[in-house]
């Protein structure tokens, strides 16, 4: 992929012919990359999937499984794209400003007015699900040490577990831990936007490669490198590194964006999925790191045929309704689906249902739509409203004017409905519009007939009749 950085033109120069400037406009021009929701969406779905799978097959079973359900096997994979596209979107404003941050600390605020108020919310649901509902069996019960180390996002520097010394501390939510490499990465994206501006940026993704992989052979010769790999799982900072470089599509020359990306990322991916494929699922399960380095060009070249629109069939399924749908709450979706997975599966199902296919099916039908509809109502909570207000004075002001709009309604309905009754006039004690009253009969006097009769001469007392006297 090329690299190209911007840069703008001196005040001197001559001016550019309006037949270049117009797609140099539209290739820098802000604005949503169709189809990233819904490639967010469909990797949280997949991360339900596999959950299911793991206790539809436990333990080694899980390597037996059927063919069609063997790829739910590999979880791992909606990590890493979530990690490479993390960091395309991250990139995507720095790359139409020349790879550099309007401000740090707006970024920084950014960043963590986003993660942090769904995560801690999630942190609080998954610690009541466990404490009050059902802990998962053969793991440690999450204690005083983990509302500390999982609240501080510090759940990856510290050793989980029975014997892990003093910070031993369960897990609330096993899901959590590619929340705190991601928050690392949001640490080291100014050093990564850096090198790019100094170097290049495929000489910033060679530069983390390299390093990333001397770490992984030096691994298992070196105790203390090799628990640190196991706990921060450096190989995610490459895939995050191949996204930033993605990134730089929206503001590449279109002879790189005419490029067959699409192709690019069907040749990458053949002969990762050939490898997984010999070597099987228990050799792919213990060969994470290098198989996450294997995904990540196939990765960032898919990314770059998404941003280009193509292939135009896949871009518009992906921003169809269903997987932006899941796209916009896709966070809320993987935070907080593990417990409800762990609640629903070893309190409802497994036990009474025989394992495998039918457990995975009748897990799937119960969790998909429960799981679903649960992240909407949270991302309606505690995610949608930070990413529409960004401060807690935008924030406060929103809240202020809907409290202040539910207190109106109730009265709205209220004299709509007054002058709606007034409108249609007096009614009945029964509810009924009432009817103009006819004159009742006086005692004496004759009644009319029904219907008309003929013709009666006036008589002396017609005067007195019509003025109602008899």
């Amino acid at each position: 992929m090329t690299d190209i950085r911007v840069h703008p033109p001196p005040a001197t120069g001559p001016a550019a012919p309006a037949a270049a400037a117009a797609p140099a406009m539209a290739t820098t021009r802000p604005g949503r990359v169709v189809g990233l929701d819904g490639i967010r969406g469909l990797a949280a779905l997949f991360v339900v999937l596999n959950h299911i799978f793991e206790r539809a097959w436990v333990g080694n079973r899980a390597y037996h499984a059927p063919f069609w359900a063997a790829w739910m096997l590999y979880g791992r994979f909606a990590v890493i794209v979530f990690i490479a596209l993390s960091g395309f979107s991250l990139g995507l404003g720095p790359a139409r400003s020349g790879w550099r941050f309007k401000s740090i600390g707006t970024y920084a605020h950014r960043r963590a007015w986003r993660i942090l108020p769904p995560y801690w919310a999630a942190l609080v649901f998954s610690l009541v699900m466990t404490w009050f509902v059902l802990a998962q069996p053969g793991w440690p019960v999450p204690n005083g040490k983990s509302v500390a180390v999982y609240g501080l996002l510090v759940q990856d520097a510290f050793a989980q577990g029975h014997h892990a010394g003093f910070w031993a501390a369960g897990s609330p939510n096993r899901a959590f831990w590619s929340i705190a490499i991601e928050a690392q990465l949001y640490v080291l994206l100014p050093l990564l936007l850096l090198l790019v501006r100094r170097v290049s940026a495929r000489a910033m993704v060679g530069l983390v490669a390299a390093i990333v992989v001397t770490a992984g052979l030096l691994g298992p010769h070196v105790p203390l490198m090799d628990s640190a790999l196991v706990k921060f799982t450096p190989d995610l900072a490459v895939l995050f590194a191949v996204g930033l470089l993605a990134a730089g599509i929206v503001t590449a020359s279109e002879r790189t964006r005419s490029r067959p990306w699409a192709g690019y990322a069907l040749a990458a991916t053949v002969p990762v999925i050939a490898l997984m494929v010999v070597k099987g699922a228990t050799w792919s399960n213990l060969n994470l790191f290098w198989l996450d380095l294997a995904w990540a060009p196939a990765i960032g070249c898919l990314l770059a045929a998404i941003a280009t629109s193509r292939p135009r069939p896949v871009v518009r399924f992906l921003d169809s309704r269903l997987p932006r749908s899941l796209g916009s709450c896709s966070y809320s979706l993987y935070l907080t689906h593990v417990p409800i997975v762990i609640a629903v599966s070893y309190g409802l199902v497994l036990g009474r249902v025989a394992p495998g296919t039918p457990t995975f099916f009748v897990l799937a039908a119960i969790l998909l739509p429960v799981t679903v509809c649960f992240a909407r109502l949270f991302a309606a909570v505690f995610e949608l409203p930070f990413q529409r207000h960004r401060g807690w004075a935008p924030l406060r002001q929103a809240m202020s004017a809907r409290l202040r709009q539910l207190r109106a309604e109730p009265a709205a309905v209220a004299r709509r409905w007054r002058d709606a009754s007034r409108a249609s006039g007096p009614r009945n004690q029964a509810g009924g519009r009432c009817r103009p009253a006819r004159p009742r009969p006086v005692a004496g006097c004759a009644q009319p007939a029904s219907r008309p009769g003929p013709p009666v001469p006036p008589g002396p007392g017609d005067s007195a009749t019509r003025s109602g006297s008899c």
